[in-house]
């Protein structure tokens, strides 16, 4: 029973840390998007887009820094920076996370995203992302012109080919579209994996719980695909190396030594 307080009267304050954070995150989120609904009938389309990825990425960076100085997240994104003004490269990642578009678009400015269509259209949260001409995968024959338009005046796309987080470890099965992208814009696949050892904002995972602290997110660049015609024979070897390489992953993290110390879960 006192080892069950104990372990409540050390959680609780980290987990009022955690949701002032997501709160903050939450109010710049509904500013900039208020902000944005009132230019984006008046700006035109070039410095718009620039505006709204450039403030996107900022606002995501200054997120992760209060997160890694407050000591509740470790983030190392770092790998990213190298290649954050490349332009015509498409960023393809694993989606263990809710929070996976942030860490990339966090680095990568210039980048666009396809996102849900009830996302993009949504009054009060989708403004910001027209601003920044994401990309809506309402339909597919728009999704993929609008993002290889993009891709040919030097933007950068971040996808989550499985579509949606991750439900079956290591991975779901990819949607098509991307290899297609890639071979119409005649654009390079960057890979990149998202490792995280915490369930938290998993599929399944209820927002109100607090994960055991710190999380950590690492993220590792792994191999370039270039366009081919074959985009079918494309997509299938782009499935099968993110497999092969999560699952080696997954067998490794399984060593104790690999594992974080952390404060208790609140549930």
């Amino acid at each position: 029973m006192i080892l069950r307080v104990l372990r409540i009267l050390t959680a609780v304050p980290l987990a009022l840390m955690l949701y002032a954070l997501l709160l903050f995150l939450g109010v710049i989120s509904l500013v900039w998007n208020a902000f944005a609904m009132l230019i984006y009938p008046v700006m035109p389309v070039k410095p718009a887009r620039a505006l709204g990825r450039a403030t996107i990425a900022f606002a995501y960076r200054t997120f992760w820094g209060l997160a890694s100085v407050t000591g509740m997240m470790r983030i190392d994104a770092s790998c990213l920076d190298a290649l954050r003004d490349e332009p015509g490269v498409i960023f393809v990642a694993n989606h263990p996370t809710m929070l996976d578009a942030l860490l990339l678009v966090a680095r990568l400015p210039r980048s666009a995203c396809i996102m849900k269509a009830e996302l993009l259209h949504n009054i009060f949260l989708g403004a910001g992302a027209r601003l920044a001409r994401y990309i809506s995968n309402e339909s597919a024959r728009t999704m993929v012109r609008l993002a290889v338009a993009d891709l040919r005046e030097g933007g950068q796309l971040v996808i989550f080919p499985e579509g949606t987080r991750t439900v079956t470890p290591p991975l779901n099965p990819f949607r098509p579209g991307v290899t297609l992208i890639a071979k119409l814009a005649q654009a390079p696949i960057q890979t990149v994996f998202i490792d995280t050892d915490s369930p938290y904002l998993g599929k399944g995972w209820p927002i109100w719980r607090v994960p055991p602290l710190p999380i950590v997110f690492k993220l590792r660049l792994g191999q370039r695909f270039a366009p081919t015609q074959d985009s079918d024979v494309l997509q299938s070897e782009l499935e099968q190396y993110f497999r092969h390489q999560l699952e080696r992953r997954a067998a490794d993290a399984e060593s104790p030594e690999c594992q974080t110390p952390r404060a208790p879960t609140l549930s």
